[in-house]
């Protein structure tokens, strides 16, 4: 896939003539020509944004009286504090029950085709209710929490003046789904330099962006706006979890997940679907080695050969390159 951004570049360059020839800059905007600005966030036609649904679905996400013993709320594993994810491994839910796998980020979510890491999910929306309802994640039943919500006078007023209607398990899931839709990161020094500023990355990040983009192969699976192509992939995390095949049935999806959106990961750490790596460091050293532990690994998945500094470059514009101010969103007042 790197490949066409060097076609391009050679078109363009023949078009110039006898103009100057292009900046190092330039030449490496040139290769990210896919990773255009990421765009107006996707709205479902039938679950258009207001400022007062945002509100109420931010009131909904922090509020614990969202799982069955009112002890977890949304934000306890997608916490602001720790780049929408919980610092885990994995989720740790309802009654301290520990899930199988790690906590993604609520950051840039809404530019996903599908949800869940195994994209067993179509929209934003239905997402909301499934963590909800699951017996090791909230542990909640949807009309056991309609219930304890219409018995809060502030809410009945809410959903009334955003919905014109009661409350619902759907209208609950539109509200939250709108409030996420709000967090998006698209301030990072990537996307000040793609902007035209050439000093927003360092020398050391300009060569990691390089390196992503050609020896350390992570244009094939981490393309476009926001740094995924929004399909699945066997990366050689073999910890038993089968994966898309859970959603497929199609025995060549066995141990796939999503591709990640790879802003803000500074913040996000542990790393892969099981939160089996610690750091990016730990993550470089597994694409570099790229051992391919079972056969329904990735044909894309080779070893890089990457020398030390090689990938000290690499971290640096993952981990700084691609991560912008912390995205602070304070608790609500609720009702």
């Amino acid at each position: 896939m790197a490949g066409c951004g060097t076609s391009d570049k050679k078109s363009a360059g023949a078009e110039k003539g006898n103009e100057s020839l292009p900046t190092a800059e330039e030449s490496l905007r040139a290769e990210y020509w896919m990773y255009q600005d990421l765009g107006p966030v996707p709205v479902a036609v039938m679950n258009p944004l207001s400022p007062e649904k945002i509100e109420l679905g931010k009131k909904l996400f922090f509020d614990p009286r969202l799982s069955g013993d009112n002890s977890l709320s949304c934000a306890s594993c997608h916490s602001p504090e720790q780049g929408f994810t919980d610092g885990r491994p994995t989720a740790v839910g309802i009654r301290n029950q520990t899930g199988p796998r790690n906590a993604p980020t609520l950051i840039n979510a809404a530019y996903y085709k599908k949800f869940h890491l195994d994209g067993s999910v179509n929209s934003l929306e239905e997402q909301v209710l499934k963590p909800i309802q699951n017996p090791i994640e909230m542990g909640q039943n949807l009309a056991d929490l309609v219930k304890e919500l219409k018995a809060v006078p502030g809410y009945v007023k809410e959903f009334n003046n955003v919905f014109q209607g009661e409350i619902t398990p759907e209208r609950i899931a539109m509200a939250i789904a709108a409030f996420e839709r709000t967090i998006v990161q698209r301030d990072t020094p990537f996307d000040r330099f793609m902007a035209g500023d050439d000093h927003a990355l360092t020398q050391e990040q300009k060569l990691g962006m390089e390196l992503f983009a050609n020896k350390g192969n992570c244009m094939v699976c981490h393309a476009g706006p926001t740094f995924s192509d929004n399909d699945y992939d066997n990366v050689g995390v073999d910890n038993g979890d089968l994966g898309r095949f859970l959603v497929t049935a199609l025995e060549m999806d066995k141990g796939k997940f999503r591709t990640p959106q790879l802003r803000d990961l500074k913040y996000t750490a542990p790393y892969m679907h099981d939160g089996s790596m610690a750091t990016l460091e730990e993550v470089i050293d597994h694409y570099d080695v790229a051992e391919h532990v079972n056969q329904y690994v990735s044909q894309d998945f080779v070893p890089l050969h990457l020398t030390k500094e090689e990938k000290k470059a690499l971290v640096s514009f993952l981990r700084d390159g691609l991560s912008g101010p912390p995205l602070r969103i304070d608790p609500p007042l609720l009702p």
